[in-house]
């Protein structure tokens, strides 16, 4: 049975950038942090206990699971676990993505933001 991933939405703007931290693959807790840091330019600031509370969330609903795979001890932390989208997930994403086009669009309709793309 495929699950509709609409029903997990609106997502707060954290999650939202938790998914898009693991769009591009496999990440631990503190590199998902400094991914959505870096990305907005430290404008978005996500606190450990907020992501772990998004991660166990996202783990209970099937959005992200830990992955089995690790780095070379040798080269990484034994003790941080890693995470990636599952399907179900990268479909999660996508609708949100799509929910917030629409929005945006309303708003452009209603001249509260810019018409077409900034430069």
């Amino acid at each position: 049975m495929r699950r509709d991933p609409e029903a997990l939405l609106p997502l707060t703007p954290a999650m939202f950038q938790v998914l898009i931290a693991l769009a591009d693959g496999e990440k631990h807790g503190y590199a998902i942090i400094k991914e959505v840091a870096r990305r907005t330019g430290g404008a978005e600031q996500l606190r450990a206990g907020t992501l772990y509370t998004i991660i166990r969330r996202f783990v209970q609903d099937g959005v992200i699971v830990e992955s089995d795979e690790r780095p070379d001890p040798a080269l990484d932390d034994e003790r941080r676990h890693y995470y990636k989208l599952t399907g179900f997930g990268r479909d999660v994403a996508k609708a949100e993505g799509q929910r917030m086009q629409t929005m945006l669009g309303m708003a452009r309709a209603k001249n509260l933001i810019p018409k077409g793309r900034p430069a």
